[in-house]
């Protein structure tokens, strides 16, 4: 019975490893390359294949050191607010203009006149771009709230909603408001930042 389906250990170890090679972050990479070579290590265990197992034992070692090293590593996160006409915050917005588009398809530079911008730093690199405009009732209406490929698992989130939390506050913001969200994993970031859905947007009370 394990020998007939030690094939399929082989397949989806390989079908893990290319995954890691598409998926975005680092941390991604390290869990998929986990699965992988698990999946490996049972496939050589099935077929006594001891230089498989032996290698796939080693490269599993690595990847734990790396994914407890990145959940160990203390990252730096600033956040700077800007006007909106600042050189190097349009040239990221022209830079990742094409991802933005996918999330925000309607969003130009010249809504960041008159809104609350602000970018996050996470270890001195720009990681996200944000813009609201703050209405008298205390809503924030996101305009823009991007974070690059390489950020995204939720850390720059929970950063601006929680940390940076009474600084929201103390410019007045009672709720942050999507009023529309274009792309279908937005939706899960936002679900899981605490955001809730009603026929007018997602919000989340600060």
């Amino acid at each position: 019975m394990l020998l007939q389906i030690a094939p399929y250990f082989g397949y989806l170890a390989s079908l893990f490893l290319i995954i890691a090679l598409l998926v975005n972050g680092d941390i991604k990479f390290r869990i998929y390359n986990i699965l992988g070579t698990i999946s490996f290590i049972i496939y050589g265990i099935i077929f006594s294949a001891w230089p498989v197992l032996l290698t796939n034992v080693i490269l599993f070692c690595i990847n734990v050191y790396y994914l407890r090293k990145i959940y160990s590593h203390k990252e730096d996160f600033e956040l700077i607010e800007f006007n909106g006409d600042e050189k190097l915050a349009i040239k990221f917005l022209h830079f990742y203009g094409e991802d933005i588009k996918t999330y925000f398809p309607d969003f130009n530079d010249t809504q960041l006149k008159g809104n609350l911008n602000f970018v996050v730093l996470r270890d001195l690199v720009i990681a996200n771009i944000f813009s609201a405009q703050v209405l008298d009732n205390g809503d924030a209406v996101v305009a823009l709230n991007y974070t690059g490929k390489k950020y995204r698992d939720f850390k720059v989130g929970k950063f601006i909603f929680e940390k940076e939390n009474q600084y929201l506050i103390l410019k007045g913001i009672k709720r942050i408001v999507y009023k529309y969200v274009a792309n279908k994993s937005h939706i899960h970031y936002l679900k899981t930042l605490g955001f809730e859905e009603y026929k007018t947007g997602f919000v989340k009370i600060l």
